[in-house]
């Protein structure tokens, strides 16, 4: 695993401290500043970071905050072919869809998020940042993937 996509609610317990996921986002993230993994961010999950921590902490703060981001993750392209790639997807979460399209177009050897579930469909290997430090420490086998292997139905309400 060299490159990863990392879904914006991981950046968001790194930076925002969001326990109990925060310790592993920030591992990945000290990763990612030494070198031992690429990141990347999808485009519009930059925007969403901003919104979210000028919310929280302040534009200002929030504009230091996106210098860091871009400083460590590199930015996945959001381009008329990744979204048209998304909607190809056809997935309930349209926003899920274009973050694994955009990793896919940025040629990411995975995608790090809290929510596997969301990305049941996804062409690439997904993980939780605390298995994607496990293997980038060595400590799981390579082809980790924590999506669903079967999808399941919600039953029918009755009415």
């Amino acid at each position: 695993m060299k490159r990863i996509l990392a879904d914006v609610n991981v950046v968001l317990d790194a930076v925002l401290k969001r326990p109990p996921h925060d310790a592993a986002a920030a591992r990945l993230w000290r990763a990612g500043e030494k070198g031992e993994v690429e990141m990347v961010l999808a485009a519009h999950g930059v925007t969403t970071v901003f919104y979210l921590l000028a919310r929280t902490r302040g534009a200002a703060a929030a504009r230091n905050l996106i210098g860091s981001v871009v400083a460590t993750f590199g930015v996945a392209a959001v381009d008329v072919a990744v979204i048209q790639r998304a909607l190809a997807l056809g997935w309930t979460d349209f926003e899920d869809a274009v973050t694994a399209a955009a990793a896919e177009a940025a040629r990411c050897d995975a995608v790090v998020t809290r929510d596997p579930k969301g990305f049941a469909g996804s062409t690439l290997p997904v993980m939780s940042a605390e298995t994607a430090v496990a293997l980038l420490a060595g400590d799981l086998p390579e082809g980790v993937d924590e999506r669903p292997t079967t999808r399941h139905r919600r039953p029918r309400a009755r009415h």
